[in-house]
């Protein structure tokens, strides 16, 4: 017996089980959003922080990483435990195709787990649907949990999508953002000095084409 699954959030930089083999790809008509609340993680119920789930978007490509897990009935049974606390928030567990290589029509896997999330605040409490730019980057900078801050999430999620080639301008946009109001607020965090920087007016607009600005210091932990 075997099962795949697919890291397009923090799994894509810190799995946190036993798999046999890890593949870089990607699926298909999807994108990254951040419309999920975290309120054990990365923040908490007054506070819930921001993490990424997917939207439905005809044409778009979500890459990420990919995790083989082979070994019999316990292991996968063990694993998948473990995948649906962490990932509890998630819904949903939808079936998709895998690919590997750019313009593919044939799929690498075709039986792909992917955690997805209802887009529905009436049948999935997590969701928080959609907000303007400026608004998620204010809540993703000072959201706070149990497992770190939640500006960590988003940066390591930008450096892992670097680190395999395939960068996401919305990432790099929101990210962008949250520096932003880091290097204006003088945030203050728990054990961390205090970040200072311009008072100047935000503005959410990047230029295109989008570039990484230096990157935060990232800690991988859960979503």
């Amino acid at each position: 017996m075997v099962f795949w699954v697919f890291g397009y959030g923090s799994l894509a930089w810190n799995p946190g089980f036993e798999y046999d083999e890890k593949v870089i790809g990607y699926i298909k008509n999807y994108k990254r959003v951040f419309d999920l609340a975290c309120i054990d993680h990365r923040g908490t119920p007054e506070h819930p922080a921001r993490t990424c789930t997917l939207e439905y978007a005809e044409g778009a490509i979500c890459w990420g990483a990919a995790y083989c897990v082979r070994g019999g009935p316990e292991k996968e049974r063990t694993t998948m435990e473990y995948l649906e606390r962490r990932e509890c928030e998630y819904d949903e567990k939808t079936i998709m195709e895998f690919f590997e290589e750019e313009d593919s029509i044939q799929p690498a896997v075709t039986g792909m787990i992917v955690f997805t999330s209802t887009p529905d605040k009436e049948s999935n409490k997590y969701y928080l649907g959609p907000a303007p730019l400026e608004d998620m980057a204010r809540q993703i900078a000072t959201a706070y949990g149990p497992c770190g801050n939640n500006r960590d999430y988003i940066f390591s999620l930008e450096k892992a999508l670097f680190d395999i080639g395939h960068e996401d301008d919305t990432i790099i946009e929101l990210a962008n953002e949250v520096r932003k109001i880091l290097g204006t607020t003088g945030i203050v965090h728990p054990n961390e000095r205090r970040l200072t920087g311009s008072s100047s007016p935000l503005k959410s607009h990047i230029s295109s084409p989008l570039k990484m600005l230096p990157l935060q210091e990232a800690v991988a932990m859960d979503s």
